[in-house]
């Protein structure tokens, strides 16, 4: 088999390892990418493509796309449109760990007026409408939404850090079953033309499809909600995940329309009734609620999970007569721990527990470790005493 220029034995190895991408036997050839290249050369390592388009364009099952580092100036949006396979899928991700900034801030869509609307194709500074991808390692800004992907199935996106675009982070919308979200950073997004209503940290919405998870997102200081969960018809796992910040006008928008919530679980006029489960993650300091059904009828499942210090309720489930199910959950100083519907059952949480749940009842309330660097592998980083109670009770995240 051909590997694209010199790059073969432990050199390609080394690659393959850090992307976390196929073996060179599951891959048919590797395409280089640089922002000193030429879209006219051979997409080796010593003659690398200039356009990550490029690479996307070239690229069949199988294929490895690594990027190097530098930032990536769009003037049009990355689009993907090529399915890999289930045997083999194609991947794109920063060469050994090199930084990877795709920067859309000079898309014409990244500055749509107040009231206007984004045409469908030029939603995202990457916008992807395909299958069995691998994505790693980006970082992406400024971009009309950072990450959009409809009708998608079967992706791992991974290590992924998405900031300051003028919509949500990162969405998945439409026909979209079995994607892996993991190890996503998002924050700062925000959306000028809808006066701060829209944009998200990540939000899987208007939709439907199985088998979607989200693992280890950090997602903060969103101009909307943390996670929003809006009208998408089928279950999603979210799991040691983090929302905090989100729904403060950090850009001071008139007309502020922020809501602000750490995970919105649902929402829509009638809000569909979809089990979605959260557990063992963390809300804290949002605008409004740190966990709320938003009229969600479903039987969602909330397990183990932590709010603290939100502005509104810290589990709110109380909509359209839900029937959620909430067992060893956690609220510590937020405007109200929980407020339940008639059909919804609780079990073991603090509140059914009594006594007091303040900051003292903790071991550490600060966010210091929580938030910062990530493991080499992109794991949260250990906050093995974050908001644990002191008496040593079962209940609330752990990190």
């Amino acid at each position: 088999m051909r590997i694209a220029g010199m790059l073969t034995g432990t050199a390609l190895s080394a690659v393959l390892t850090t992307m976390a991408i196929p073996t060179p036997a599951a891959a048919a050839s590797t395409i280089v990418v640089a922002v000193n290249g030429n879209d006219s050369a051979a997409g080796t390592l010593e003659q690398p493509l200039r356009t990550i388009q490029k690479a996307v364009d070239k690229a069949k099952p199988g294929d490895a796309i690594v990027v190097r580092g530098g930032t990536y100036a769009l003037t049009d949006n990355i689009t993907i449109t090529t399915s890999g396979t289930a045997s083999q899928p194609i991947s794109l991700g920063a060469y050994q760990g090199e930084r990877v900034v795709i920067d859309g801030e000079k898309l014409p869509a990244s500055h749509t007026p107040v009231g206007g609307s984004i045409p469908r194709a030029e939603r995202g500074a990457i916008h992807q409408e395909a299958s069995y991808w691998k994505v790693s390692g980006l970082e992406i800004v400024n971009g009309p939404y950072g990450y959009y992907c409809d009708s998608c199935n079967n992706n791992v996106f991974s290590r992924l850090t998405t900031h300051d675009n003028y919509e949500s982070g990162f969405q998945l919308q439409g026909a979209s079953s079995s994607n892996q979200i993991l190890n996503l950073d998002s924050y700062g997004n925000r959306d000028p033309r809808k006066n701060g209503e829209s944009a998200d940290g990540l939000a899987i919405k208007e939709g439907s499809g199985s088998g979607n998870v989200v693992r280890g997102a950090r997602l903060w200081n969103n101009v909307d909600d943390g996670y929003d969960a809006w009208k998408f018809t089928s279950p999603i796992l979210v799991e040691n995940t983090i929302a905090y910040g989100n729904g403060f006008n950090r850009w001071n928008f008139p007309d502020f329309a922020g809501d602000g919530n750490g995970f919105k679980l649902g929402g829509g006029s009638p809000a569909p009734a979809v089990a979605h489960t959260l557990r063992n993650s963390v809300a804290y300091r949002n605008a409004a609620h740190g966990v709320t059904d938003n009229h969600n009828p479903g039987a969602l499942a909330l397990s183990r999970n932590t709010t603290f210090r939100n502005t509104g309720t810290g589990f709110d489930a109380d909509g359209s007569g839900g029937r959620a199910v909430l067992t060893g959950n956690l609220s510590i100083t937020d405007a109200r721990p929980a407020a339940l519907g008639s059909g919804s059952t609780s079990k073991g949480n603090s509140w059914d527990l009594g006594g007091s749940w303040g900051d003292s009842s903790v071991v550490s309330t600060n966010t210091g470790a929580i938030t910062g660097p990530r493991t080499s592998d992109g794991s949260l980083p250990p906050a093995r005493d974050f908001l644990v109670p002191k008496d040593g009770t079962a209940i609330g995240a752990r990190f």
